[in-house]
């Protein structure tokens, strides 16, 4: 007689793993941050438009900056923040130059994936406080990131749209 299987084990947060993760690269209810980037004309990427006190590069900066740390944070008890406020903002209004436009994308994209990857592992308890933390859980961590770049994504397009580099549908 053969062995009967053994029944999968299945992860109980599996669903909300999934909310997250779609939360994070998605966007839901508002325009992800891979399409509020794209294409963005690099003559305008230094630019504050009249009354806005960002440019897209100090957004952009700000948006990888945070989310390096929340990620770093929830990751390693070794990470060490930057000092608020000033460490989570670019000096400048504008990149340097033409490619820490796109260093800063691809760092941004890799840093969001990298939550991704924590989210979806059943390994991990997204509801445990972590350990080095003051009372955060993964959960709360990506919570905040997909809020926090929410947020300043919505600023982006804002600029964009006042600089007449959105393509509306």
């Amino acid at each position: 007689m053969a062995a009967k299987p053994k029944p999968r084990r299945t992860d109980p947060d599996r669903s909300l793993r999934d909310h997250l993760v779609a939360l994070l690269g998605e966007g839901h209810a508002h325009v992800p941050f891979k399409d509020a980037i794209a294409d963005w004309p690099a003559e305008l990427r230094g630019t504050k438009p009249p009354g806005q006190p960002f440019t897209p590069w100090r957004l952009l900066e700000h948006i990888r900056i945070s989310q390096w740390d929340i990620v770093e944070f929830t990751k390693s008890a070794k990470h060490i923040s930057p000092k608020w406020p000033a460490g989570y903002w670019p000096v400048s209004d504008a990149p340097p130059d033409r490619a820490a436009w796109d260093k800063s994308v691809a760092q941004a994209e890799r840093d969001l994936q990298a939550m991704q990857t924590l989210v979806r592992d059943p390994k991990i308890d997204v509801y445990a406080r972590i350990p080095h933390g003051t009372g955060q859980t993964v959960l709360r961590e990506a919570l905040v990131l997909a809020d926090h770049n929410s947020y300043h994504v919505g600023q982006l397009v804002l600029l964009r749209r006042l600089l007449g580099a959105w393509k509306e549908d």
